[in-house]
Order: structure tokens, then sequence, then C-alpha cells
């Protein structure tokens, strides 16, 4: 291999690490990291560090790639609470959610509580970011939905984008102190 296809293969380094900064999309993110640690070990091959090239396919690429997939996977989830009973009632509602958080690359997790105790007891214990709930008008004919949520942003986006016109969504401060 001569001097220019080395030159180029490194001048692939700093493109790629450019493309990475400017990445939005984390799961792309962690695809073009990958892409990023191949060439570094190319180039350390290509260079006669075979140790180098080695250390960095196993270490530095794929066991980052791993670790840092299971962070994203862990860390894009909004976890809604809601009462067991009613969660066929709320399908309108949640199906709206999962496109809303979808466009910010979030996962929508429903979790079941029993009764409406058990559901505020989570929000305020902090085991979900949000609660919804199916509250009958006073005609018994209609009903809304009441969310409430104590993350700041979440509460931003759903009340910009949140069209469903029977929704009543507020915003709860949860003190920082959780029991034991």
């Amino acid at each position: 291999m001569n001097n220019l296809d080395l030159l180029l293969i490194v001048a692939l380094l700093p493109l790629v690490a450019f493309l990475l900064v400017l990445q939005v999309n984390p799961y792309h993110a962690l695809v073009i990291r990958g892409v990023l640690g191949a060439i570094a070990a190319l180039v350390d091959a290509l260079l006669g560090a075979a140790d180098v090239a080695l250390t960095e396919a196993l270490v530095g690429t794929m066991l980052a790639i791993m670790l840092y997939a299971v962070a994203v996977r862990s860390s894009l989830v909004l976890r809604l609470g809601v009462i067991q009973d009613e969660s066929s009632g709320l399908g309108q509602l949640i199906s709206e959610l999962r496109t809303i958080l979808g466009k910010r690359y979030l996962r929508l997790e429903l979790v079941p509580y029993s009764n409406s105790q058990d559901l505020e007891q989570g929000l305020r214990d902090k085991d979900v970011h949000a609660i919804c709930t199916l509250r009958e008008l006073a005609n018994k004919e209609q009903s809304s939905y009441q969310t409430q949520t104590r993350i700041q942003r979440i509460y931003d986006i759903l009340h910009s984008e949140l069209s469903h016109s029977e929704s009543i969504l507020t915003y709860v401060t949860v003190s920082d102190s959780k029991e034991k």
C-alpha cells in the first residue's frame, strides 16, 4: 500500500469524527462510532502496530459500542404509569404519545398499577416519569385524560405537541428525598 492510500484512510478519521459530533440520533451515532473505531484499527494495522489495532478493534470498538448501546437503550425510555384496568381506554392517547416521543428517539414504556394511590406514589417515588389516568366528566358520557409529569422537559414537549383535546396535562414537583 502506498503513502497516498494511507493518507486517504487517515483523512477519513477527522471526517468521520466530525460526522459523529453532528449526529442527533443516538443509534446512528453508535454506528458511526463503530466505523470510526474500525478506521482507527485499520490505520494502526497498516502502520505495523498489530497489537494496538487488535486492542482498538476489540476494546475500543466492539466493547465500547456494546456498553454504549446498553446505556442508550436504557436511558431513552419514558416510563408512564397507568392503572391496569384503564390502560385499554387510553389507546388513542398512548398512540399519540408514542408518535410525539418517537420524534425524539424516546420509547414509551407503560407501567401498570393496581390503583390510583399506588400510581401517585410511583410518581412521588420517581419510579415513573409520568402518570396518566382516565377521568370521567360530569355527564359520564365523555371522559378526559389527566396526565401528570415530574420532568419539566417532558411537560414542555407534550404541552407544545399534544393535540388530544380531552387531555389535561400538568407538571408536578417531586421532592428529592425518597423514603426507603
